[in-house]
């Protein structure tokens, strides 16, 4: 493979690239290089959106280049205050340490585990000395801090910004010092930190890092980014039911998006389906692709075909599945409270709204009263086309 094709490979998907330059005369010595992305373990579980870095670790992989999995350990324990209105509260070693474990368990869905070197940063940064630390963060101004929106947004607010908060950066920087970094990942909101490490290169008198972009995923929603508590999101260990239903309801024109980011598909394959949509195939037949791609990388095939199935029968033969939750509650419980109750909104307001929307349904039929109390007995309860529950009420 050439300079020009690795350089597509390297470009497919990401939001920037700094310098492009830089990163070519990389390429050009035609040696595998040292590309480092770091990971907070703040949360236990991961959600599609957080794979499109891990995506894009798996391409360069795959192109023979050695991955630098950075667990951090230490930085999460300092808690990372991008994008944060607020001081973000430090986890303790032991939680840090549990959502590292669950972290490599679901990466390596992804990464070839055997070709990926996974570091924690604890093991330089907690070794440093006081007067060490102290010299890393005189590499840096206030007025050099103050210069990241999030920072900035704050200070003009009024609004607290802690003295260990304006480490991260540069312990971010160091990690890359210290591995010897020839690319670094990160989102497009770890931009400054990403540039910290170039700076601490330049000035440990090393040949900079170049800084790889990837964009914020969107949600199901097609607007807001992909989040847990936006409820919009495709967990990597949601059941395969939940996870082809959740991409099947997706927009055409997200579902596009989503290949770009989350597929392993050729660009080419996905502009030749993009030519078939054109000349009328259903876009569902796409979502089919990506469905069975995505359920397959973190379940299995079987898994993938059956879900499928499961589908169709569900929702083109309009089937309710064999089988569901089951609830009971006691007579007189108000049927937003039964919703929210039986796990199939997330609150009592998303109740109201979906059955003001018409998405709700007891034995198919549309709830039209949001202050319903439902009749004593067992009926199945619906909420938009994906979540059923049995309930029975005495």
């Amino acid at each position: 493979m050439n300079t020009e094709q690795a350089l597509a490979v390297f470009e497919r998907g990401a939001h920037e690239i700094l310098p492009v330059d830089e990163l070519k005369k990389k390429l050009a010595k035609n040696k595998p290089l040292r590309i480092k992305a770091g990971f907070d373990p703040t949360a236990p579980d991961l959600h599609l959106g957080h794979t499109v870095l891990i995506n894009k670790l798996k391409q360069l992989q795959d192109l023979g280049h050695e991955i630098l999995f950075l667990i951090g350990d230490f930085t999460a324990m300092i808690g990372d205050p991008t994008g944060k209105s607020k001081t973000r509260p430090p986890l303790s070693k032991e939680q840090v340490l549990k959502n590292a474990e669950s972290y490599q368990d679901q990466v390596f869905k992804i990464l070839d585990k055997d070709k990926t070197k996974v570091v924690f940063n604890s093991d330089w940064i907690g070794k440093m000395s006081a007067l060490e630390m102290i010299q890393l963060a005189s590499q840096k101004t206030m007025a050099r801090m103050l210069e990241r929106n999030d920072f900035s947004d704050r200070y003009k607010a009024g609004q607290d910004i802690a003295i260990h908060e304006f480490l991260y950066p540069l312990i971010q920087g160091r990690d890359s010092v210290e591995l010897k970094a020839d690319v670094e990942l990160g989102g497009t909101d770890q931009k400054f930190n990403l540039l910290m490490g170039r700076d601490l290169q330049k000035q440990a008198g090393m040949e900079s890092q170049v800084i790889l972009t990837m964009p914020i995923l969107e949600g199901l929603d097609g607007v807001q980014k992909m989040s847990k508590s936006l409820d919009n999101y495709i967990g990597i260990d949601d059941k395969p039911d939940d996870m082809f239903g959740k991409i099947m309801s997706i927009s055409d024109d997200l579902m596009w998006r989503y290949l770009e980011l989350l597929s392993f598909e050729t660009l080419e394959t996905i502009a030749s389906w993009k030519a078939e949509v054109e000349n009328g195939e259903n876009p569902r037949n796409i979502k089919f692709r990506l469905a069975d791609e995505i359920i397959t990388r973190f379940h299995s095939s079987d898994d993938a075909k059956q879900a499928q199935q499961n589908f169709i029968n569900r929702f083109a033969k309009n089937k309710v599945p064999d089988e569901m939750p089951e609830f009971s509650f006691e007579s007189g419980i108000k049927i937003a409270n039964l919703l929210k109750d039986s796990g199939l909104v997330s609150s009592t307001s998303d109740a109201f709204r979906m059955i003001k929307e018409g998405a709700a349904k007891i034995e198919g039929e549309k709830i039209s009263d949001r202050n319903l109390v439902p009749e004593s007995g067992t009926a199945v309860y619906q909420v938009g086309k994906r979540k059923f529950a049995k309930v029975t009420i005495t």
